[in-house]
C-alpha cells in the first residue's frame, strides 16, 4: 500500500490554525506533502479558542458525546481545510474544555485538568471518525495529548470505524510527556492493571507518552541522531528504558522546510531577493537589518543572529557567557524571542550596554525572524538537545552560516567546516560538541575567520543553499512509516509487557 493511504494526523496544534511551538510547523506542512505523496489525509485539532473559525472558514458539521471516567462529555464537530489546499482539517470541541485563552495553560502554568482536557479530545477524535464514518489506515498521533490514542486501541474494545486502523506515534520533545497523579487514572477510562511499571506508571505518576510508547504500533522521532539520543539516560528524560525495548520499532525522520515560505529567492518579508547564484541581495537585507535594528550599518562586521525560545535547552547560557567575548572579536548581535525572565534582563543588559553592536526583541515577530535569516551572516544554535531544529534548515537556505552543537537534528543537517570537508564541498557550517562556553566560543571563532575569507565564504553559503530539505522528501519517508505500522497491526507489536 503507498497511494491511497487513509491517514488521520491528530494533533494539539497546527500552523496556521494555531501554534506554540515547532510541531505546529509540522502539522502544517507535513500533511500537505503527504497528500502531494498521493495520501488521503484529514487533520484533526481541538477547537481552542484562539482558532478563528470564521477566517478559515470552519462550519459546524455535528456533535456528540464521550465518556470522561463515568460521566459522558458534549462534543462538537467542525470541518474546514487548510488554506490554499484541499487537505480537509476537523475541530473537536467541547466548551468546558478547550474555550480557554490558552492552548496548554496560562501565565506559565499548565491547566490542571490537562489529562481530561485532552482525554476529551482522544476520545472525540474517534467520535469524528464514527460521526464521519472515515475509516483510517494510520491514526499519526503527535505528542502526548493524543498518546492515549495508541492505549485505548490495544486495550479497549475496538469501535468498527477503526477495527483494522494502525498507529504511529511522533514524538516531536521527549521532555515533555503528560505526567498526571494517579488518582485521575479513572478519567482516561484506564483500568490500574495498566498502573505498573510495565504500563503507563512512571514514579508514582501517569505518564501518558509512555503509554503511548508501549502500545504504539510504530514510534517516530523528529531525526535520526536525537531517535538514538534518547535511548540513552543524558537525553531519555527517564524513558531511555522504554524506548530501548521498543528500538526495533523507533525510526527518526528529519523535519522538513516549507520551501514556499522560507526562501530567499521569493521571500516577501526581506527587502531583497537573492539565489545561491546571485548573492548579492542578501548584503541589502543586511543593511536593512541593522539600520532597522540601530546596529551600525557595516557589511564587514560579521552579524551574528538567533531566533529562539530563550531557555537553557536552547544554549543561551552558553551564549551569555560569551557573548562579551564575540563583540570583542568585531561582531554584531541580533536576538528575537521570548522565554526565561532570567534571559530577557540579561540580553536587555547586554542592549543598553552595546547600543550599536546588540539588538534585541523580547516576543516574537514573522516578519524580523525572516529579515533576520536574510540579513545574518552567521546563525547560533549551540542547542543542549535539539530534537530537530528548523531554523539551522531555514539558515542553510538563505546562506545564513550555522554554527550548531553536534546533537539531535543539528548534528544530521550541518557538515562541519574542516578543511577536508570544506574541499570536498560538503561544509555547511560549524559544529562543536562539548557543552562549554570554551567549545561554542572557538566554534564562533572558526565561524569569523572563514567569514573573512570571500571564497570559502561563498562556498559555504552556496553549498547550504543547494541542499534540499523539502517536506516532500520527509513525506515519502512517513509513506513508507505508515506501511511498517500497518505491518506492526497486523503482528501485533507493542503489546503490554508482562
Amino acid at each position: 500500500m503507498s497511494e491511497g493511504q487513509r491517514i488521520c494526523f491528530v494533533t494539539p496544534e497546527a500552523v496556521p490554525f494555531v501554534k506554540t511551538g515547532g510541531l505546529a510547523d509540522v502539522a502544517g506542512a507535513l500533511p500537505r506533502a503527504l497528500h502531494e505523496a498521493g495520501c488521503d489525509v484529514a487533520v484533526v485539532v481541538p477547537a481552542y479558542r484562539a482558532i478563528d473559525r470564521q477566517k478559515f472558514g470552519f462550519r459546524p458539521i455535528g456533535a456528540g458525546s464521550v465518556p470522561l471516567g463515568p460521566a459522558r462529555v458534549d462534543v462538537q464537530f467542525f470541518a474546514g481545510r487548510f488554506p490554499d489546499s484541499t487537505v480537509p482539517v476537523y475541530l473537536v470541541g467541547s466548551g468546558p474544555f478547550f474555550d480557554r485563552p490558552g492552548l496548554y495553560g496560562e501565565a506559565g502554568a499548565d491547566y490542571q485538568d490537562n489529562l481530561e482536557r485532552f482525554t476529551v479530545f482522544g476520545r472525540g477524535v474517534l467520535a469524528l471518525l464514527r460521526h464521519l464514518a472515515w475509516s483510517p489506515h494510520v491514526l499519526h498521533c503527535q505528542d502526548w495529548q493524543s498518546a492515549l490514542l495508541p492505549v485505548w486501541l490495544r486495550v479497549e474494545p475496538r469501535d468498527p470505524v477503526v477495527a483494522d486502523t494502525a498507529t504511529l506515534l511522533t514524538i516531536h520533545n521527549l521532555a515533555y510527556q503528560g505526567l498526571f497523579p494517579s488518582d485521575r487514572l479513572p478519567a482516561a477510562g484506564l483500568g490500574w492493571d495498566l498502573f505498573t511499571l510495565h504500563g503507563i506508571e512512571f514514579y508514582g505518576k501517569i505518564n501518558l507518552l509512555k503509554g503511548g510508547i508501549i502500545f504504539a504500533d510504530l514510534l517516530s522521532t523528529v531525526s535520526e541522531q536525537y531517535a538514538r539520543e534518547i535511548q540513552t539516560p543524558e537525553f531519555g528524560s527517564g524513558l531511555e528504558g522504554v524506548l530501548q525495548e521498543r528500538a526495533a520499532d523507533l525510526i527518526g525522520i528529519l523535519n522538513g522546510v516549507d520551501y514556499a515560505t522560507w526562501d530567499p529567492a521569493i521571500d516577501p518579508h526581506i527587502p531583497a531577493r537573492y539565489t545561491p547564484q546571485d548573492l548579492s541581495g542578501k548584503q541589502t537585507c543586511k543593511a536593512h537589518l541593522q539600520r532597522s535594528q540601530g546596529l551600525a550599518v557595516d557589511a564587514r562586521s560579521p552579524l551574528l543572529g538567533i531566533i529562539s525560545r530563550l531557555a537553557d535547552q536552547k544554549g543561551l547560557d552558553l551564549v551569555a557567557a560569551t557573548l562579551d567575548a564575540i563583540l570583542g572579536l568585531g561582531a554584531q548581535f541580533i536576538l528575537l524571542g521570548t522565554g526565561d525572565p532570567r534571559y530577557h534582563s540579561l540580553f536587555q543588559t547586554m542592549r543598553d550596554s552595546h547600543p550599536h553592536t546588540v539588538a534585541i526583541t523580547l516576543g516574537f515577530d514573522e516578519g524580523l525572524a525572516h529579515s533576520i535569516e536574510a540579513g545574518a551572516d552567521i546563525f547560533l544554535m549551540p542547542s543542549r538537545y535539539e530534537p530537530s531544529g528548523l531554523n539551522q534548515l531555514y539558515s542553510l537556505r538563505y546562506g545564513t552560516v550555522p554554527v550548531v552543537r553536534k546533537t539531535g537534528g543539528l548534528a544530521d543537517t550541518v557538515v562541519d567546516a574542516t578543511p577536508d570537508a570544506i574541499a570536498r564541498g560538503s561544509a555547511n557550517g560549524f559544529v562543536f560538541e562539548p557543552y562549554t562556553p570554551d567549545a561554542f566560543l572557538e566554534a564562533v571563532r572558526r565561524a569569523l575567520r572563514a567569514f573573512r575569507d570571500p571564497r570559502v565564504w561563498r562556498q559555504l553559503q552556496q553549498v547550504g543553499m543547494r541542499q534540499d530539505f523539502s517536506w516532500a522528501r520527509s513525506a515519502a519517508r512517513y509513506v513508507e512509516a505508515y506501511r511498517r505500522a500497518i505491518r506492526g497491526r497486523k503482528s501485533g507489536v507493542g503489546r503490554l509487557r508482562t
